[in-house]
């Protein structure tokens, strides 16, 4: 019996429930503890200086850097009070990660040691560009590169660190980050509908974008995950057979959460309330030990650094509780993969839901532009979109298992695609109608009339309208939020500015406002409908016909990479100002990079495995059945043996065959990654890592998969996806 694999099985199943983290206060009362805020500025700076900060956050205004002394200091005094000795700039390179460098308050004073941070330290620090992915911006010797304050996300303590949410970029300007671009994407939409919103209440100043993410995840134990190489180093397995029992009784999704990952879940939830995270829903999703966090909805930058935030303590708090966090797109195959649905929405500082149904026309047609202005934005862009999204990870988890397929659609429900479509007809009249939720009786005498919403909802759906926003449902959980909301944002202020210009010209020939609008409405709704689907996106009669309504279809990642340097998606970039040409071009290069080392990286790893690992236990196994035909052989006759012996040989024949196809094809994928890696043409080593390392992956899991289902179970050295997934 392999000791390891059991040891690590023993130690996991015996594992009780770690006691989260006791605390007698209301949420309310501790809630954003951590967090330099607005409330939390007035205990320390003058009111003046509050002021000027809270303009630059609503308004975005520019914030007076002779302020920055002051606010330095307060902030300093606060985060030494809460336990500080270090500070850092805490931003989000081109790693789906965090980066920081902790630098201590202490400075040389006249008297010896003293704590000082100025405002120069805030506003403004220098970290090495060229060590972190820039696509070639920056060249190995060139190392130059800044970190600037983002006021408008507050800073925040962990454990003995002042974290400050910054931007980076080169010493020639070029963002070499998330937030950066993030930014202007914001400001970008905030200016477009703004201009569009006017035609409607000429009062509205601002409107901002809103991300509510939904954080899908899974949880192994720590034993059994050290056991595992292959989650250890890739954050997948890439190999297991599946286990007898997946999610097929559909019996985990929103069940009793059990006692480990309840702690876990408490622990977290005190953690993210600590730091102004307004989680609000925990449960198990549909795949056994998947899991879900969301919050409230929050404006689109601070919930975005709330996600970058909530991911990095769940992988901290995961350890005191003896688990492992997963945030692969797909670490198990047979079953749900993880995503990270981005709620995207737009509202006014008038307090109006750019995406929620009227109760007067002028309304409900404020409604309808913007419904029909993203669709058209996503229609034309369904490429980019799908871009924004794609990774070597994500590329697993697109179309099985309930993940919605590669392919851009959007859903409306039905009410409102009868409204589009009654709009779209001339002959029926510009009256729009929309129902508020409909009631059903239930016949059952203790539950209460239940409200039925005006859109159904689709799983498959990779863009859906879900009431009152968008539901981007193809980001992986992996994935900073950012990738999608800039893309989103982009091409939907594009789209804006693009129907105020329409609409402007009519209005300067004579056409009334509202009849100008609902011209190019119409023409809108006529030109996207190839991008509305609200049927099965699984099936491979949807494959068919989104080829034939010209929507994008492409499945490799590589190549999909290519939709940011298109002439339109660049125009779209650089007029909006996210953007330069050679910044998209920088980060395609860190894409192609990264998607290669990752794959690299598998094959590597399922290389050594298959060799150190399933070979020698395979062959262990058929020597022991060599072994017993050849006893056989020696007491029975010969004819008698034979055929006592015929199902171990053909057992004997099927190991053999396995093992040969795996040897045979590791050394052939070793080959193929040999070619891939002589290309210096970053994409071009993309594909050929896509189109001839990739493949081998799947056919070699499958060969070691089958020796998993006829090797002694005692001898198998790795934990089975029935203890990875069952065991809480």
């Amino acid at each position: 019996m392999n000791s390891l694999r059991f040891d690590a099985v023993k130690e996991a199943f015996n594992r009780k429930a770690v006691k989260p983290e006791a605390h007698n206060e209301l949420t309310s009362e501790y809630f954003g503890k951590n967090v330099f805020d607005i409330q939390k500025m007035k205990g320390y700076l003058q009111q003046s200086t509050v002021q000027a900060i809270q303009d630059s956050i609503t308004n975005g205004t520019t914030l007076d850097r002779n302020l920055a002394d002051e606010v330095a200091s307060g902030m300093m005094k606060w985060a030494i009070e809460m336990g500080a000795t270090h500070y850092t700039h805490w931003f989000q390179p081109l790693t789906e990660g965090t980066a920081e460098k902790h630098d201590s308050f202490i400075e040389y004073g006249g008297k010896g040691v003293i704590e000082q941070f100025s405002g120069k330290m805030l506003v403004q620090q220098e970290s090495d560009a060229s060590s972190f992915p820039n696509g070639g911006i920056r060249n190995t010797f060139e190392a130059r590169g800044y970190t600037a304050w983002d006021t408008s996300s507050p800073a925040f303590v962990v454990e003995d660190t002042l974290c400050i949410p910054t931007i980076f970029i080169s010493y020639t300007g070029e963002s070499l980050d998330y937030k950066t671009p993030l930014l202007k994407a914001i400001q970008a939409v905030d200016k477009a509908a703004t201009d569009v919103c006017k035609y409607f209440n000429p009062d509205v100043r601002k409107v901002s974008t809103y991300l509510g993410w939904e954080q899908e995840y899974f949880l192994v134990d720590e034993s059994l995950y050290a056991a595992r190489p292959d989650l250890m180093l890739t954050d997948r397995t890439l190999m297991g057979h599946e286990s007898a029992k997946n999610q097929q009784l559909e019996d985990h999704y929103f069940g009793a959460i059990p006692a480990r990952v309840t702690a876990f879940m408490q622990d977290v939830e005190t953690e993210a309330y600590k730091f102004g995270i307004p989680l609000k829903t925990r449960h198990n999703e549909v795949a056994p030990n998947q899991f879900e966090f969301a919050p409230i909805y929050g404006e689109a930058n601070l919930a975005n650094d709330q996600n970058q935030l909530i991911m990095t303590l769940m992988k901290k708090i995961a350890s005191k509780h003896h688990f492992r966090v997963l945030l692969h797109e797909k670490p198990f195959a047979g079953v749900n993969g993880s995503g990270k649905h981005n709620n995207w929405s737009l509202g006014t500082d008038t307090g109006i839901g750019l995406f929620t149904p009227g109760k007067n026309d002028t309304k409900n047609l404020q409604f309808i532009t913007f419904l029909v202005n993203v669709l058209m934005a996503v229609y034309k862009n369904n490429a980019l979109l799908k871009a924004s999204v794609m990774t070597a990870q994500n590329e697993h988890r697109l179309g099985a298992h309930e993940a919605p397929p590669a392919i851009i659609s959007v859903f409306l429900g039905s009410q409102i695609s009868q409204i589009l479509d009654h709009l779209e007809d001339d002959s029926m009249g510009d009256e729009i109608t929309l129902k508020g939720k409909r009631q059903m009786r239930l016949g059952i005498s203790n539950v209460p009339e239940v409200l039925l919403d005006n859109t159904d909802r689709n799983r498959t759906s990779p863009f859906a309208f879900t009431g009152n926003r968008f539901e981007f449902r193809a980001v992986g959980s992996s994935a900073n939020c950012a990738s999608a909301i800039i893309a989103l944002n982009s091409v939907v202020a594009a789209q804006l500015t693009e129907f105020k210009a329409s609409v402007d010209y009519l209005i300067s020939q004579g056409t009334s406002k509202e009849s100008a609008i609902l011209k190019i409405v119409k023409q809108y709704i006529k030109e996207s409908k190839p991008i509305r689907f609200d049927g099965n996106g699984y099936g491979d009669a949807w494959k068919e016909e989104a080829k034939k309504r010209g929507l994008d279809c492409n499945g490799s990642t590589p190549e999909i990479i290519d939709a940011y340097t298109s002439e339109q998606s660049l125009k779209i970039f650089e007029d909006m100002h996210i953007f330069t040409r050679k910044e998209v071009e920088a980060r395609n290069e860190v894409k192609w990079e990264v998607y290669s080392k990752k794959i690299q990286i598998e094959s590597r790893v399922l290389c050594d495995l298959a060799m150190n690992h399933i070979i020698p236990v395979a062959s262990q196994y058929q020597s022991l059945l060599l072994e017993k035909v050849a006893r056989m052989q020696s007491v029975f006759p010969s004819e008698e043996a034979a055929v006592l012996s015929e199902q171990d040989m053909d057992l004997i024949r099927n190991i053999a065959a396995h093992i040969q196809l795996i040897k045979r094809e590791s050394d052939e994928m070793v080959e193929a990654r040999k070619v891939a890696n002589g290309l210096t043409d970053g994409r071009e080593k993309a594909i050929s890592y896509h189109n001839n390392v990739l493949p081998y992956l799947g056919s070699i899991r499958n060969a070691i998969d089958a020796l998993e289902l006829v090797v002694d179970d005692g001898m198998w050295s790795l934990p089975k996806y029935r203890e990875l997934l069952f065991i809480r």
